[in-house]
């Protein structure tokens, strides 16, 4: 399998001129016209002067009228590294060729679709007709708006609206984005389309079978041990990539039908119980996906099945019955509640619980027992002093701290403290309410800039490189500007381009994930995943301004 060597994208990609407009709006600021202005009146007393000259030397026959002029000075776009952009030039124009379906067209349902299903699929690049962005309401005190922005701090404060249209574009330049990550988020949902299963899933191991353009994708590995189960969470993840740059299953656009089939797989293979698979990991991924998909169309076929994924999240959740001094739920195990409190799996509930306060749907008590968890496990991470990192109660913004993986109810220190799980604690601790600047924001986010910014894909764990990448947008700053410029780049420069199948996705095989046990599926999800932390959520500096 080859790869092309990269160059300029192509000059009629108008979703990447618009984002180069928008750069040059934003740079320019309320004060970019005023230079235009004084050129303008530099060429207007030059025309002035010239037509003067001119009437001059002709007999007189009256006023002449000198049409205005006004020249508005525009910025030239930054160039970027070739090495940085992917050349794509037949995909991406023939995106550019499907026709655009009206934007007043009203949503329909699921129930609709099914009725009268269609293949036309259409690129929607418009502002959210129903306007969004204005539509927030706290979702935690019963707000009935599902149209409201998904925040990553507060209530249901926050934003879905910048994953549409020109909210998006904006979002990407005011976040580090540039074309070539939004082009090869473009691409990795064009793979995802030509790998999707004619029943509508997205399978870990045999995706390959989907392959329709040269050589074929090599097979995957079985990355959950759980057999089919595995393709719930594989589902998930793609459904949350497509959501996550702004396709849904209602609007028109380019992937609603590819959407379509996977929420309606995702619903079909639902339990009646309202659970999915085996186990709180699957199952998060696939509530999480439904919340999402629910809060951006308020489509009331996946009402019903989404509150019953949440309700078994809720029937899931680590009960401590006041034993150890806190008031009943904590976190989360892999199958029944248990003292042991995963920081992986939990973190993923907490997620889900996130998207469907979002949609407005009922998370019962829910958050408030995963604020207790993150508490108390990050306290009994740093019981007391361990080299540079200092006791939970020392600890200030300009140290480090940890988060470990598994922490057993009541126990106040924790017995073996693994690295790597400060990305979970940290995302989880901006989900729960947490802003930038308090002490385990700031120690956390220390610590995963001083021992996490990969160096390269093969040294990355996509895994840790999607969580690490969604906190660390939330703390922005400088931070974020450091991790920004060598993440964004690193994921653009490794994704596969070539003229076979496998272009537009990761490998798997030299990713530091889980080695052979990974899959092309779940690394390409996690990749895209970050290349759309720009508009995904609101910085939580958004969310809580005084």
């Amino acid at each position: 399998m080859s790869t092309n060597a990269p160059h300029l994208p192509d000059a009629h990609d108008s979703h990447d001129e618009e984002i180069i407009q928008i750069v040059d709006d934003h740079h320019r600021g309320p004060r970019g016209g005023t230079t235009g202005w004084l050129i303008s009146g530099g060429v207007h007393l030059s025309a002035i002067a010239l037509m003067a000259l001119a009437v001059s030397k002709l007999p007189p026959k009256g006023e002449v009228d000198v049409p205005p002029t006004r020249v508005t000075p525009i910025a030239m776009p930054e160039k970027q590294p070739e090495k940085l952009i992917e050349k794509r030039t037949v995909q991406d124009q023939e995106e550019l060729k499907v026709p655009i379906e009206s934007e007043t067209q009203a949503p329909v349902s699921t129930v609709d679709v099914l009725q009268e299903p269609t293949d036309r699929e259409t690129e929607h690049e418009s502002t959210d007709p129903k306007g969004r962005e204005e539509a927030v309401a706290d979702a935690e005190t019963g707000g009935a708006s599902f149209f409201m922005a998904l925040g990553a701090g507060g209530g249901g404060a926050g934003m879905l609206g910048k994953r549409l249209g020109d909210g998006q574009k904006r979002a990407v330049i005011e976040g580090g984005g540039n074309p070539a990550s939004q082009s090869s988020v473009r691409a990795s949902l064009r793979w995802f389309k030509r790998h999707q299963s004619p029943n509508g899933s997205w399978e870990t191991d045999r995706y390959y079978q989907n392959c329709s353009e040269g050589a074929k994708c090599e097979p995957g590995g079985d990355v959950m041990g759980h057999g089919s189960d595995q393709n719930v969470a594989m589902t998930s993840y793609a459904l949350l990539c497509f959501l996550g740059a702004g396709n849904t299953h209602t609007l028109p656009g380019q992937y609603r039908n590819t959407v379509k089939k996977g929420i309606e797989w995702l619903v079909a293979v639902q339990k009646n119980d309202g659970y999915f698979g085996l186990r709180n990991y699957e199952h998060p991924i696939a509530t999480m996906a439904l919340a999402e998909a629910y809060a951006m169309t308020a489509d009331p076929a996946l009402r019903e099945p989404t509150q019953k994924a949440v309700d078994q999240i809720l029937a899931h959740q680590n009960q401590d019955g006041g034993k150890a001094g806190y008031a009943g739920g904590l976190g989360w195990d892999y199958t029944k509640p248990t003292k042991r409190n995963d920081a992986s799996v939990t973190g993923w509930n907490v997620m889900a619980l996130k998207s469907a306060l979002a949609g407005g749907l009922n998370v019962g008590k829910g958050m408030a027992g995963s604020k207790q968890w993150l508490e108390q496990s990050w306290k009994a991470s740093n019981s007391a002093r361990d080299g540079e990192f200092k006791s939970w109660q020392e600890i200030t913004a300009y140290d480090k701290s940890h988060f470990a993986y598994c922490w057993t109810t009541g126990e106040p220190a924790v017995k073996e403290n693994t690295t790597g799980r400060e990305s979970m604690g940290l995302v989880c601790a901006i989900f729960l309410g947490h802003t930038a600047g308090d002490a385990m924001v700031e120690s956390l986010a220390n610590t995963v800039m001083a021992t996490q910014l990969p160096k390269t894909f093969a040294t990355a764990n996509a895994y840790y490189l999607y969580y690490n990448t969604m906190a660390m947008f939330q703390v922005g700053g400088d931070k974020w500007t450091t991790w920004n410029g060598t993440v964004r780049d690193l994921l653009v420069n490794a994704q596969r381009k070539s003229t076979d199948c496998v272009d537009g996705s990761w490998d798997w095989s030299s990713n530091n994930f889980v080695g052979a046990e990974s899959g092309r599926v779940l690394t390409t999800a996690y990749c895209t995943l970050s290349l759309e932390v720009y508009y995904r959520y609101d910085q939580i500096k958004n969310l809580h301004r005084k």
